[in-house]
């Protein structure tokens, strides 16, 4: 898995469009938006910015491209978590879940359940 580079919080609302969407051209991504709608260049240098990014690619149908996700939701958001994990609790989940119940986040039960997926992921191994 590729490394996830940080979407700005445009960038992440035109993903999740494409997310729920599907390929897409950027002037039916404009459609998407409601009233007022974001001009058709404003949203093209967002895309642009994406496929630099690696988080969509295109087909070309003449001198246009329709746009398509390249990375799912699942895994940016996956790759987002493991960013936070690595940037504030020192690469650490054990670090994350203790701030979890110090903070009373998560119910002793909570810790129950996710004991149990961890028990039957590893006895799947």
């Amino acid at each position: 898995m590729h490394i996830i580079k940080e979407l700005t919080v445009r960038e992440e609302e035109v993903m999740n469009l494409f997310w729920e969407e599907g390929p897409l051209f950027v002037k039916q991504l404009v459609e998407k938006y409601p009233d007022p709608k974001p001009h058709f260049n404003t949203l093209s240098t967002y895309v642009r910015s994406l496929e630099e990014k690696g988080y969509l690619s295109h087909d070309a149908f003449g001198t246009t491209y329709r746009y398509f996700p390249v990375i799912t939701e699942e895994q940016y958001r996956n790759g987002n978590l493991k960013n936070v994990v690595k940037k504030y609790f020192d690469n650490s989940y054990l670090h994350v879940v203790s701030s979890l119940i110090k903070e009373e986040d998560i119910t002793v039960e909570e810790i129950r359940t996710l004991l149990e997926e961890v028990e039957k992921t590893n006895n799947k191994i």
